[in-house]
């Protein structure tokens, strides 16, 4: 029997999750299906039931319903506990629901192992504190960063992440004071090692103000959004001597390898869809 699984989200036709698990089961030989659910913005938890009931075995939630589907789980693992959103719903065998979010390991994967970046003693700026960021605030602790600097347009926000991650430190018994959050009127020319964007300022076709002299001699960035060309960061990131300037699309398919982990206990390579995206060669594939 052919299981359901299917991406949540409003808007939704534009998510390239169908066609990124679709690969994956073809290259694991799952017998599997994975649709698109166009969200009913005042019935989350309904549209939830509604594909349950029909075999559905698990979800991944998108924006606007990241919030709602924590709120929803039954149960919460640890790394979604602490963002306070889930991006994976995963059906137990007893019929309750998981909630996981794999958006921080994914942008870690991305980076670490595909790109070849070392974090560790690494000073790293996390620009924006929003839900985004607070997903890889575990993550990029775990790595063994030297530093996290987290600025946002309003500090409150970004001084409530850094003091989250003083206390995640303590729990995990990692080093304490490697976090600090500012404003961003206040970064100098502080000379980071990987600078992320963690905002949706690209949507607008802009970019976040940071001050000249931010970025390391040598220094990355990386933006979590991604787009048919370089977004409006990785562009900044080139045009301000950025050894490397990396947009999200990685990223997306590392978290949804590590989803399709957490639903088939199996791991998929990402080397080839990834590259399959980048070049428009990975295709729905046909059915006979």
């Amino acid at each position: 029997m052919t299981d359901r699984y299917a991406v949540i989200g409003n808007p939704i036709a534009h998510s390239k999750s169908p066609l990124i698990h679709a690969a994956f089961a073809a290259a694991t030989g799952q017998d599997l299906e994975y649709g698109r659910i166009l969200g009913d913005l005042t019935d989350f938890p309904g549209e939830v039931r509604r594909f349950l009931n029909k075999g559905g075995r698990g979800l991944n939630v998108t924006v606007p319903f990241k919030e709602r589907a924590w709120e929803l789980a039954d149960e919460l693992s640890p790394r979604a506990t602490l963002a306070g959103a889930v991006n994976t719903l995963i059906r137990l065998p007893d019929g309750r629901l998981r909630g996981d979010n794999t958006d921080g390991v994914g942008l870690v994967r991305d980076l670490g192992s595909n790109h070849g970046f070392d974090f560790r003693g690494r000073r790293v700026l996390l620009v924006g504190a929003g839900g985004a960021a607070k997903g890889l605030l575990e993550p990029l602790l775990e790595t063994g960063v030297a530093e996290l600097v987290i600025a946002n347009r309003t500090i409150g926000r970004a001084l409530a992440l850094a003091t989250l991650g003083e206390t995640l430190s303590a729990e995990q018994g990692w080093e304490r004071g490697r976090v600090r959050g500012v404003g961003l009127h206040e970064l100098k020319g502080d000379g980071f090692d990987l600078i992320l964007n963690a905002t949706s300022a690209g949507l607008e076709g802009s970019v976040p103000e940071l001050p000249a002299g931010c970025l390391a001699l040598g220094g990355w960035t990386y933006d979590l959004l991604y787009g048919e060309g370089p977004t409006p960061f990785c562009r900044w990131g080139r045009d301000h001597g950025a050894t490397r300037f990396l947009d999200g699309l990685g990223m997306l398919v590392e978290q949804a390898a590590e989803s399709f982990w957490l639903w088939r206990a199996l791991r998929p390579d990402t080397a080839p869809v990834i590259a399959g995206l980048r070049d428009g060669s990975l295709k729905p594939p046909t059915t006979s």
